[in-house]
């Protein structure tokens, strides 16, 4: 297969482009499926699974956090101490407040 690139417009050469990574990388994910099963294939041969070859398990779930903080204004507005700080938190730290006033 001999393209004269020179010879393409732009539209046509990023289209190119465009069909190569895609080219790319289905051929990778086919690669990997076949190197998968392979492997698979032979840890079944030995009795095991692959996953426990590997060590590999399902990924934990968290439990929610539990409420650590409530908002003065409103006892059910609560927050864990987890993530982006409230700003109901933010404005009572900022009016003098210790978190642990507002702790459950």
């Amino acid at each position: 297969m001999n393209l004269d690139l020179n010879s393409m417009s732009l539209k046509e050469l990023k289209e190119l482009q465009s069909q190569v990574g895609k080219a790319i990388a289905g051929f990778e994910d086919r690669k990997k499926r076949a190197a998968l099963a392979e492997l698979e294939e032979k840890a079944r041969e030995l009795g095991f699974s692959l996953a426990e070859l590997t060590g590999a398990t399902a990924p934990r779930k968290r439990a929610p956090a539990s409420a650590k903080y409530a908002n003065p204004a409103d006892k059910s507005d609560t927050w864990s101490g987890r993530g982006r700080k409230p700003r109901w938190f933010a404005d009572a730290l900022a009016s003098g407040k210790k978190p642990e006033d507002m702790a459950l």
